[in-house]
């Protein structure tokens, strides 16, 4: 688990947070190999013109869980992209700390699919969110 050695030095506060979790205020809460929970706590600079938080930023909250979850499957030299994600809307959010916790649903070499529950501080379902996620290696992997 080449990518979890990686991951926790984000929750000891040895590596700064990826731009996107420092700029939304998301939170790296725990993970595990194939797992990640992240936390964002939901206030007006989020909101859409509706005046509840915008979906776009579950998207993230999401993503960011899956993308982890995949990361601490990661070996020497591999990066990885999200190649589609769908999300499910259950209900709006105002204010509060939201909490989505994603775990790998299948682990190929190459291809794969996660999946993210977001709940509020009550435990309510706010979304569930899936996503295929691609194992990047060599050149792919180097951005080439």
């Amino acid at each position: 688990m080449v990518g979890g050695s990686k991951l926790s030095s984000y929750m000891t506060g040895e590596r700064e947070p990826p731009p996107i979790a420092k700029l939304l205020g998301m939170r790296l809460v725990e993970f595990a190999e194939g797992a990640a929970t992240f936390e964002l706590d939901v206030d007006g600079r989020l909101y859409n013109p509706m005046g509840t938080l915008h979906g776009g930023i579950l998207c993230d909250l999401a993503d960011a869980a899956m993308g982890f979850a995949w990361a601490s499957t990661l070996g020497e030299g591999e990066t990885f992209t999200t190649i589609e994600l769908k999300i499910n809307f259950f209900k709006p959010v105002f204010t509060g700390r939201l909490r989505a916790s994603a775990k790998l649903v299948k682990r190929g070499r190459t291809i794969g699919m996660a999946q993210c529950d977001v709940l509020d501080e009550k435990g309510s379902l706010v979304a569930r969110v899936s996503s295929t996620l691609m194992t990047l290696r060599g050149e792919k992997a180097a951005g080439r």
